[in-house]
């Protein structure tokens, strides 16, 4: 049984045991290789979301219809990555005996690893949906082979070959694309797939992972390693909708905000916004 949490998205909630899909941030950016500040990420959701609506004209739905739990930011013991993932994976794991979803708040990508370390030991035939700029498939980055550029990388160690499927991906070393081609399905540049390829997920059991910095850094410069190109929101809301009403979403994450970066804070807002759909579409599958 996990703790209530006072401020939490959209300031709506119901009480744990009655929750469908349940939040938790996971503020931690201590492999990022550029400029930190991730570790703000998940907080600064749930504090801009008072700032947003919780009905979507999209959907015509409502957040506030619907059971979700919010148990706030996990304490991580900053410094100590292994550790850092262990607590990860065990709030996940807690979440996952309960025979809810986990839907994971950033923090830089490696945060994705501790979940998904979870979600195998209960799912072994997982699939892994991804929209990034980045392929993250780096044996090591400057010798560690934790960090937030080979995260997809230890994901695939653990699910295996042709369970990954990458959109949106425009930067990466060539041996990080080669790589893919013989051992995932990438898709580059744009999501103008996910429709067609998810088709062959149906039936699985399927992690959805959200880098932001898929979006064009134009419309979202909150981000720690920006890449020049990328989506518009609306694509990336009409993908998130599509991935997660045709998957059985098994659980998920949203990562790679990092608010010191837009002073304006509209990343934080459109990051919101596209926490209010993914929310939205997963639990009305629920409730059927």
């Amino acid at each position: 049984m996990l703790n209530k949490q006072i401020d939490s998205f959209l300031g709506l909630g119901t009480e744990y045991n009655t929750a469908k899909v349940v939040l938790f941030g996971a503020p931690f950016d201590g492999t990022t290789s550029y400029r930190p500040g991730t570790r703000f990420g998940s907080n600064a959701i749930r504090r801009e979301s008072y700032g947003i609506e919780s009905y979507s004209p999209y959907q015509d739905r409502d957040a506030a219809d619907y059971p979700f739990f919010d148990s706030g930011d996990i304490d991580l013991t900053i410094g100590d990555t292994e550790r850092v993932l262990a607590q990860i994976e065990e709030r996940t794991a807690t979440i996952l005996k309960d025979n809810k979803i986990p839907f994971m708040l950033g923090g830089e990508h490696l945060v994705t690893l501790g979940s998904m370390r979870a979600i195998a030991k209960k799912y072994p035939d997982v699939h892994i949906v991804h929209f990034d700029a980045h392929a993250d498939l780096r044996e090591d980055y400057l010798g560690n082979t934790l960090s937030h550029a080979t995260v997809l990388r230890r994901c695939y160690d653990i699910i295996g070959k042709g369970k990954i499927y990458q959109f949106g991906i425009r930067s990466g070393t060539k041996e990080e694309f080669q790589f893919a081609k013989e051992h995932t399905h990438i898709f580059p540049f744009d999501l103008e797939s996910v429709a067609k390829e998810v088709e062959a997920l149906k039936d699985k059991p399927v992690y959805f992972t959200l880098d932001l910095d898929v979006l064009d850094p134009s419309i979202f410069p909150g981000t720690g390693t920006p890449e020049a190109g990328g989506v518009t929101f609306e694509k990336l809301r009409e993908a998130c909708y599509i991935v997660t009403k045709n998957c059985n979403i098994i659980g998920l994450d949203v990562n790679e905000l990092s608010p010191p970066y837009d002073t304006s804070g509209i990343s934080t807002v459109l990051a919101c916004k596209i926490v209010r759909e993914l929310l939205i579409t997963v639990l009305s599958k629920e409730e059927k």
